[in-house]
């Protein structure tokens, strides 16, 4: 369907594609992966024509409809987020006008058996089928359920788009996209202003639709749900898989690992053949064999390991400062702005050592409670503190607004730097990637990946007890999300992140906080919990949204309002229920790290620290002692 040939993309003396060469068919949905640069969202808009290839060609059907979603976009204003999202039925008119032109064609010509005339009943039956599915239902309905799908409310679908974020209007370009069901879908991040729900939402769309799907996403899970092929680019190149994201990771390591083998053993078989020649090539005994083997070495074809992008991110947070039990506590908190109430009587604690996750649709309030949390904002109603000791390192989501963009990389970190710190700052910078001429950038020109990594880098001068990260991957490549996912594990604080990437959040938190609806809800449990009963919720609030029956959708707003009122009566129990699972779990990894130091206190070697090995068993005994008595009192 779309043929990608020889196509090379240089500027200047620097060739970002180098030659690639590969088949997009009508089955297949794509992951365009590699690292930040590497030149996926150039492939995008040379397929779209937006862009030329220095040199190479990219074939595809005249009549081919694509759909587009840069990243950085204009938006429309002036109209309702409805009204927006209706243009995209704009193009069924076209589709209209094109039938009865074809017909008319088709009425006038007599050469029956002819290629020509075969291809423009082809052309026609396409038309015909497009136009059927476009008019499955009206148009309004498709445009609603998609909208609400996206995470929009019914209430907000007749605000003008200009009173949105720029991220929601990115979701409104969206919607159009997916309304007009263009053969081939081109999407550049679609999922960076995409809460979970919406982007479970869009999973499930993805997977049904019948279209091909070239996809830039640095959300692991998405890919491995939606692609069936993966395609890198790295270092001009690209490797083709005809498998989704995982596999393909473990496709690339058997591939690279038969390289480097085959390679070894070829080295091996050249070496001992220029020995034999070496040592005999002036022996008339051995010389047809010493000429044999020199032809053979001459004709060898030679086995070269493909090329591969080493630089890693590589970061470990300094040891954190010991702080009180409780790092944040917010009792019946009412938050938000002048002209607006975010969220309501809102309790949220917590505590030393807890990693928490604020999750939720995007203007429910989490960067808000982060404002409350940071200092930056003061609550209507209620009160925020934070405990004894706390030293706090936040992480703002607008890092391009915050970073200052006529300074250099390595003047962003000179300028706040005390003390040992400023001898190491070219070594931190490595390890964040800004190597050699690097950091001498000016901010202004960074992308969106190198200014997240600076931002990151800044919390890294200082020791902080409590991180408070928003959206800390945005922009980053998958395996730089890994490696910080890694470090905050390690981390020894306490955490608070707000973000949507499922993969990021799973296994790295132990508690979340959901906003919604202005309310603000805690949930203990793995993140693939929350997400299979908040997707079954989602589910059963569109069918009542688009029900038939009205008795049915009287029946099902009757069953919500009894379950709501019996959430609310068991919401206290609950907590204390899921407080009480959390303490024990808790106190069991306590105990059970108190008995390996006490079997290493017991017979020590000559490397063990004694006195460390003390310090941390007497920081374990006071934390058992607070849960246990918490424990105690929480059960009687």
């Amino acid at each position: 369907m779309i043929s990608i040939e020889d196509v090379t993309v240089a500027y200047g003396g620097f060739v970002l594609l180098d030659k690639i060469n590969f088949h997009i068919s009508e089955s297949d949905k794509i992951g365009l992966v590699g690292k930040n640069g590497a030149g996926k969202s150039t492939i995008l808009k040379l397929i779209c024509g937006l862009q030329n290839p220095t040199s190479g060609r990219i074939d595809r059907p005249k009549e081919l409809s694509i759909g587009y979603l840069p990243q950085i976009m204009e938006h429309h204003r002036g109209r309702t987020v409805l009204e927006e999202a209706m243009t995209a039925f704009e193009s069924t008119a076209g589709i209209e006008r094109e039938i009865e032109e074809v017909t008319r064609e088709l009425e006038t010509r007599t050469d029956y058996e002819s290629d020509t005339y075969a291809a423009l009943i082809e052309h026609l039956t396409t038309l015909n089928d497009r136009l059927e599915m476009s008019h499955t239902e009206p148009p309004e309905v498709q445009a609603r359920r998609t909208l609400l799908g996206l995470g929009f409310l019914d209430s907000e679908l007749d605000r003008l788009t200009e009173t949105f974020s720029q991220g929601w209007n990115m979701r409104i370009e969206l919607a159009k996209i997916l309304l007009r069901q263009p053969d081939v879908l081109l999407l550049d991040e679609p999922t960076n202003h995409l809460d979970i729900e919406s982007i479970e939402w869009l999973e499930d769309y993805l997977k049904g639709r019948r279209c091909s799907l070239l996809l830039v996403s640095h959300d692991r899970r998405f890919l491995d749900t939606v692609t069936n092929r993966t395609v890198e680019v790295m270092l001009g190149h690209i490797h083709d898989y005809k498998v989704p994201y995982s596999k393909y990771l473990e496709l690339r390591a058997e591939r690279i690992q038969q390289q480097v083998a085959a390679y070894e053993n070829q080295q091996r078989m050249i070496q001992k053949t220029e020995e034999f020649i070496q040592a005999f090539r002036y022996k008339p005994t051995k010389s047809n064999q010493v000429q044999s083997r020199i032809k053979a070495l001459e004709k060898l074809d030679r086995i070269e390991i493909d090329e591969t992008d080493n630089a890693r991110l590589t970061v470990k947070f300094p040891p954190a400062p010991r702080s009180g039990d409780v790092v944040f506590k917010g009792t019946d908190l009412t938050v938000g702005y002048p002209q607006k109430v975010v969220f309501r009587h809102a309790e949220v604690e917590i505590r030393r050592g807890e990693k928490v996750a604020l999750i939720g649709r995007n203007g429910e309030g989490k960067t808000t409670l982060m404002r409350v949390i940071a200092g930056e904002l003061e609550p209507f109603e209620g009160e925020a503190r934070l405990g004894h000791n706390v030293q706090m390192g936040y992480y703002a989501q607008n890092q391009e607004d915050i970073l200052d963009k006529n300074e250099t990389v390595f003047s962003t970190l000179d300028r706040i730097a005390v003390g040992d710190i400023r001898t190491k700052l070219r070594d931190l910078l490595a390890q964040f990637l800004f190597r050699g001429e690097d950091i001498d950038k000016r901010v202004s020109v960074l992308s969106g990946g190198e200014r997240a990594r600076l931002g990151m880098a800044k919390l890294m001068l200082q020791s902080y007890n409590l991180l408070a990260l928003d959206e800390p991957t945005n922009h980053m490549d998958i395996k730089s999300k890994e490696i910080l996912k890694q470090a905050l594990k390690a981390y020894d604080g306490t955490l608070i992140v707000v973000s949507h990437d499922r993969d990021f959040l799973d296994g790295l938190v132990d508690k979340m906080y959901e906003f919604r609806d202005g309310r603000v809800q805690e949930h203990l449990g793995s993140v693939a919990e929350f997400l299979a009963k908040r997707k079954l919720e989602t589910l059963q609030e569109l069918e009542r949204k688009f029900s038939a029956e009205p008795a049915a959708k009287k029946a099902d707003e009757q069953k919500k309002t009894v379950i709501e009122v019996r959430k609310q009566e068991n919401r206290m129990d609950r907590k204390k229920k899921n407080r009480i699972s959390w303490l024990e779990c808790e106190i069991g990894k306590l105990e059970q790290k108190m008995k390996e130091i006490e079997t290493v206190l017991a017979a020590p070697t000559p490397q063990d620290d004694i006195m460390e090995l003390t310090r941390t068993y007497l920081e374990c005994k006071r934390d058992l002692d607070a849960k246990t008595e918490e424990w105690g009192t929480l059960i009687e």
